[in-house]
């Protein structure tokens, strides 16, 4: 498996997989911007030069937001989701950004265990902020020296 920073040749492959894995794709137009944008960063896993999951990024000032976070459903439990966390922390260090954050659905346990072992804390939650179905999600941040 290689984690790399993204480009737009991925652009495809990303959009097929927020189709796959969320409710509610972010479109194929949203991602471009995101790819192109001088202040975000994306990063792809690669098994096989197959994108099995992505990654990304928006900074403000010194602020992480993480976007998604997304492992093709046959790829799950095989360190991908780890990989792209950690190339996350890479890039927010590497930048010196203060903070990374991201909302997750609040049963989304197997997601929560990921982050809270990669140095993410609880540090609040939006109620209702998920649909299909409705569901509170909790604010998880790591903060970097």
């Amino acid at each position: 498996m290689i984690i790399k920073k993204a480009d737009i040749v991925y652009l495809e492959e990303i959009a097929k997989i927020e189709e796959k894995v969320f409710a509610h794709p972010w479109s194929a137009d949203s991602i471009k911007n995101l790819l192109k944008d001088d202040k975000s960063a994306v990063f792809v896993a690669l098994k096989e030069n197959k994108v099995t999951g992505y990654c990304g990024v928006n900074t403000v000032l010194d602020e992480g937001y993480i976007t998604n976070i997304a492992v093709l459903e046959e790829y799950r439990r095989k360190g991908i989701g780890e990989a792209l966390v950690k190339a996350l922390c890479g890039y927010a260090e590497k930048t010196g950004l203060a903070f990374l954050t991201l909302e997750v659905r609040k049963s989304n346990l197997p997601a929560i265990k990921l982050y809270e072992k990669n140095g993410f804390k609880k540090v609040g939650e939006r109620k209702d902020y998920y649909s299909s179905p409705k569901e509170n999600a909790l604010l998880m941040t790591k903060f970097f020296e």
